[in-house]
């Protein structure tokens, strides 16, 4: 008798155990939230990385920047780690700012082609880069 009351304890104590792991494992974790950077944004919108371009074609590129804090001062276009091109809002710093800028395909291979803005205050934004391939004209 004094056995099966152990058992019927130690089965007790089991079943709390497995059903408090369970409750655990269960509980779905919290997204902690990133905050957002207090510096401007920028997206190169088109053409999309990873494509090809005939060699001398000159193309355009499609870039919009924002910042609602101080607004756009400008935009700067980079070809491995080059500039090439900049650009201003015509009316001063703005909160979007969005520009076509060009760039003629030279040289056979990948190219990392970056976009930068800049806010009325001179903080800078991460790059946003996409990478292009050129290839010979037939």
């Amino acid at each position: 008798m004094f056995r099966l009351a152990v058992q019927h304890r130690y089965r007790l104590v089991r079943l709390f155990w497995l059903g408090l792991l369970a409750a655990c494992s269960l509980a779905k974790p919290t997204a902690t939230p990133m905050p957002t950077p207090d510096i401007p944004q920028i997206e190169i919108l088109s053409p999309a990385s990873s494509q090809q371009v005939l060699e001398g074609l000159d193309f355009d590129l499609d870039i919009l920047a924002s910042d609602s804090r101080a607004g756009i001062k400008r935009i700067e276009l980079y070809v491995d780690e080059v500039i090439i091109n900049t650009a201003e809002p015509v009316d001063g710093p703005a909160p979007v700012f969005r520009v076509t800028m060009n760039w003629l395909a030279r040289g056979i291979g990948f190219h990392k082609i970056s976009a930068v803005a800049y806010r009325g205050d001179d903080a800078r934004s991460s790059e946003h880069v996409i990478i292009l391939e050129v290839i010979p004209r037939r």
